[in-house]
């Protein structure tokens, strides 16, 4: 396999005049999406996902991959000026970016950050392109037994990963399956749940809930926060006379920081469930523990910024491997991106990319670009995005009720698709407050009838033994990882976490 000559051609197909101006507005969004705090990328791309109907799909796709990686980027202005999260996968970058600002250093530390993401998403796209064509090829030995095993492994690893109380993580999933049943039972013919609605006779449509958890939901909760939350401190502004550009200290004592970064941040990407904040969380703690001065740590330290930079924006390309050579979406986000794919007819999966070449290898070719564009962004664009984040959500909020309904409305042009949606924002308000998981459920959502139809082949094929499991031994390897998976990812979660908490309760 040419992958250099099948990059060449996905390179050809991203410079299109078209495809390079889809490819400028999902940066753009992606980054504006990433410095709203609470909306992350989930949100943006369940609420623009609509607007890309009639849209060329490799172009499609293209901006909506940039709204994904773009997120990454403008999180972490919010973490350095106002020490609040764009959202989840930037927490680590408040530990440090935060005091790097009152330290007067904000604009070294945007910078810093907007190079510290080019090199971690530059680093996954690199290594993307190298293992995706390997990872394809491994799974098209991969029958109904193994994909409902990755179903499986992908919401596992992700429950266990929710947080302190898995149970919640567990009932958030459960609650998803029970959704994903409503329709009619292919093999039997028999509706499920439809209660005589025959709009309910395909199942509830994924979209609807979707943006109704996630932007909705995060609007909803956004507004409960500022509602309760009192004593801000505003954004830092950096000083205007200071350098703005990072010294070439910061540059050379950072160097190896990227790398470990990106390399760790892919790999945990890749993993189903684990996701960008986790790697980034691990990435901090490594990087301190490695340092020669960890007392520093959760001070200003220019490399505690980098690395979960670094790690996020590598675990966001990682993701993109088992979602394009599997089918499995790892995160919320990409779990997204799978319904794009769906919308236009496409299965991602272990024959995806030998079928569909023109769009995975344009897909992959624009990241490099994306990358790129985000980088110049970033740097020349921050005092834009400063502004962004003044807009007050009194102005912001119905601008995002009515995209959300628009969005919901045109699907089908289906009032209770729209009905599900207010219903599903509601929910998702109440998830949040109470810690549940919305991520847990849009995953369980999408992959219950995956799983369920792969579940029902495997034991047609078995004629009903679930054996076939341990006679399989592409199945044992993935019981095998999933079991490892279950048990260490919780401990570096929690060593991550509790490290990143003991630096910030010092600062």
């Amino acid at each position: 396999m040419d992958v250099f000559g099948d990059l060449l051609m996905g390179l050809s197909i991203a410079i299109t005049p078209i495809n390079m101006l889809y490819l400028l507005i999902g940066a753009i969004v992606g980054m504006v999406v990433g410095v709203i705090p609470g909306f992350g990328p989930s949100a943006g791309l369940a609420i623009l996902l609509p607007v890309t109907f009639g849209m060329d799909p490799t172009g499609a796709i293209m901006m909506l991959a940039a709204i994904y990686y773009g997120a990454m980027y403008g999180g972490t202005i919010t973490s350095i000026l106002l020490n609040t999260p764009g959202e989840s996968a930037t927490v680590a970058s408040t530990f440090d970016g935060y005091p790097l600002a009152k330290k007067g250093r904000a604009g070294p530390a945007l910078v810093m950050q907007a190079v510290a993401s080019f090199v971690g998403g530059t680093v996954g796209v690199i290594l993307i392109t190298i293992l995706a064509p390997m990872f394809s090829q491994v799974s098209r030995s991969f029958g109904p037994p193994e994909y409902f095993l990755l179903a499986m492994m992908g919401m596992l690893t992700l429950v266990v990963m929710i947080g302190t109380n898995w149970k919640l993580g567990l009932i958030s999933a459960l609650i998803g399956f029970a959704l994903g049943t409503v329709g009619v039972d292919l093999e039997t013919g028999q509706g499920r749940y439809t209660f005589g609605s025959a709009e309910l006779i395909g199942g509830i449509y994924f979209i609807p809930v979707a943006i109704g958890l996630f932007g909705l939901g995060e609007l909803f909760y956004s507004f409960y926060v500022g509602m309760h939350r009192s004593g801000s401190g505003g954004i830092v502004q950096y000083d205007k006379e200071a350098s703005f550009w990072p010294s070439a200290e910061d540059f050379l004592t950072t160097r190896m920081t990227m790398v470990r970064g990106s390399i760790l941040g892919f790999v945990v990407g890749v993993i189903p469930g684990a996701g960008a904040t986790i790697a980034s969380l691990m990435a901090y703690s490594t990087e301190r523990s490695v340092s020669k001065a960890p007392e520093k740590f959760g001070t200003g330290e220019m490399a505690g910024l980098v690395a979960p930079e670094t790690a996020n924006n590598a675990a966001s390309s990682g993701a993109m491997i088992p979602l394009l050579t599997l089918g499995i979406p790892g995160s919320a986000s990409t779990a997204v991106l799978l319904a794009a794919f769906m919308l236009w007819g496409l299965r991602p999966g272990p024959l995806f990319m030998e079928q569909n070449p023109e769009l995975a290898w344009g897909l992959i070719a624009s990241m490099y670009l994306g990358n790129m564009i985000l980088l110049v962004i970033s740097i020349f664009a921050i005092p834009l995005f400063v502004q962004i984040i003044k807009v007050p959500y009194r102005i912001l909020g119905p601008i995002v009720v009515v995209i959300c309904t628009l969005g919901t409305f045109s699907v089908h042009a289906s009032f209770i698709e729209t009905y599900l949606m207010f219903a599903a924002g509601i929910i998702g308000f109440f998830m949040r407050l109470y810690g549940f998981s919305p991520a847990a459920l849009v995953l369980a959502l999408v992959l219950g009838p995956l799983a369920e139809e792969a579940l029902r082949q495997t034991l047609t094929i078995s004629r009903g033994s679930g054996m076939i499991f341990l006679e399989r031994q592409a199945s044992l390897w993935i019981i095998g990882v999933t079991i490892v998976l279950v048990i260490v990812l919780p401990l570096m979660s929690r060593y991550g976490r509790s490290s990143g908490t003991a630096e910030k309760a010092g600062t």
